[in-house]
Order: C-alpha cells, then structure tokens, then sequence
C-alpha cells in the first residue's frame, strides 16, 4: 500500500538533496520572504530550486493530488477539496542551513481526508533517511542498513530527555522543564530532527509552544513518530489536522514516546498553559 508513493517521495528527497548540498558547499545568499503567518522568514535559492525539484516531481507522478508546498502559493480551494494533499517542506530549519550547522531535512509528508499518512524525512548531511506509511511502520536508513523504529515508551519524565529548539527557543521553556522534571535538554534545529531524536531513542519529549510552525513542518514528522509507537498533538493534546484553510498550527507541538506519558505530558502543561495565558485557538475549516 502506497508503494509508488513511498517511492517516489524517497527518491524526489534524495535528488533534492543533492541540489541542496551542492549550495551548501558554497557562499549562501539569504533573502526575505513573508511567511504565511505574515511575518520575515529568511530564504535561500537552496529552498526554491528544491521545491521546485519536489513539487514538479509529485505533479508529474500523481497528477491527481493536490500540493501544498512551503515555497510556492497555497491554491486553497484546490487543496482543500482534494482527498490526498502532499505536504512539503523543501528545506525544514532553514536558519540550520544558513549557519551551515547540519541542522535541517528535507520533509515530504502525505494526507489524506486531513490526516497524515506518509511521511518522509531525509536529513542531507548526517544521509539518514526516515520513512514511514501508515500501518506499516516506521523505519531509518543510514549507511544503507534498514532498521525499524520505536520509541522508548518511558513514562518517567525525571528519566526522559527533552528535545527543544536550537533557533526558536521559548524563554518559557525552563519553567516547563522544572515543571516536569526533566535533567536533560538537546537543542536541534528542525522539527524533524527533533522527532528523529524520540524515534532514535536520544529523546522521549519534545515540546513547542510557538503557534509559528505549519503544516509542512508537522505532517511527515507526525506519521513517523506515531508509526514508531510515538504520538504527536498540539499542547493541549487535541489532534493536528490537515484538512484546515489556515496552515498554521496554532496551538503548538506536543510530540512524545506516547501512551501514558503523552496523556501526562498534556495534563502537566494544562496548569502552565493557564499560567502563561495561552487559550487554545479553534481553527476555522
């Protein structure tokens, strides 16, 4: 099941990253862009050409779809009738690859009827290669040995390590990590880097309380985080959906190792998200 998509999502990731790479060896020019959130986002040639690369690739390969790219303007009406609708973030934390510190992938996800159920993650300087296919597992190829995911289904979060932000770290963050316990922070860039890090083992939590991220930044890192045995909401543990006009996800990220863990995670956060005077946002379809 999917097969064909699996396919060539990986391989569309894979010649992506060859272009990224070779920009990566050279001087980067960084421009401006305004964000769906209207607010400057820096962006690269490196991020275009590798959208274009992408996109073209799953118009060419399943013409049927609808594509919501983070470098290219949203058809909303077309995305929001269709069935399947490919989420791609050419190049996830693109500050990671300005600053040349091997913190960012390349992120292709797939929904269908506004949930995830493809996603794909290739991380162009470490060569790891995350995928995954809903009901089917969640998998990691580096040097070209295939294992299979799961995350480590801790539920003592003074034994978990907490995965936060390189970049766009909240100074409410160190209340949190008081809160709950936790003696260990790691600081990645990318929200799949940071997934990758609970389905690795490294990290059981991660935590994001910006509204910032979008629906590319989310929805391959989702499916193989829960097909790892792992789960990922907002902070208030409502469902992300994908099926939405509006591609910000508004209420943060809250993915962890899942089971009992998550459901506590969500019931630790409630009283900080009240200190902090953070409402949940209902979004509009």
């Amino acid at each position: 099941m999917l097969e064909k998509e699996l396919e060539a999502a990986v391989a569309l990731a894979r010649v992506a990253s060859e272009r990224i790479l070779e920009f990566y060896a050279l001087g980067i020019v960084v421009e401006e862009k305004l964000g769906a959130d209207n607010l400057v986002e820096p962006v690269t040639i490196a991020d275009r050409t590798a959208s274009r690369i992408i996109v073209e690739g799953i118009a060419a390969a399943f013409p049927g779809d609808a594509i919501l790219s983070e470098e290219e303007t949203d058809n909303a009406e077309n995305r929001l009738t269709g069935k399947r609708v490919w989420m791609i973030d050419p190049i996830d934390g693109t500050w990671g690859f300005i600053k040349k510190d091997g913190d960012f992938g390349v992120q292709i996800g797939l929904t269908e009827n506004g949930e995830a159920i493809l996603g794909v993650v290739f991380l162009p300087v470490h060569g790891k290669l995350y995928f995954a296919v809903k009901n089917a597992g969640a998998f990691l190829i580096e040097n070209d040995e295939p294992q299979r995911l799961r995350v480590s289904g801790k539920t003592d979060f003074t034994q978990m390590n907490l995965a936060t932000s390189r970049n766009h770290r909240s100074p409410r963050m160190h209340r949190i990590i008081e809160n709950f316990g936790i003696k260990r922070e790691v600081q990645r860039g990318s929200v799949g880097l940071k997934v990758g890090l609970i389905v690795e083992r490294i990290c059981d939590l991660y935590i994001h309380l910006s509204p910032r991220t979008k629906f590319w930044d989310t929805c391959a890192p989702q499916i193989i985080l829960e097909e790892a045995g792992g789960r990922m909401t907002d902070v208030f543990g409502f469902p992300l959906r994908y099926d939405l006009r509006d591609v910000q996800n508004h209420n943060g990220v809250l993915a962890s190792c899942g089971g009992a863990a998550h459901e506590q995670a969500v019931l630790n956060l409630k009283p900080l998200l009240n200190e902090f005077d953070r409402l949940r946002v209902k979004a509009a379809r």
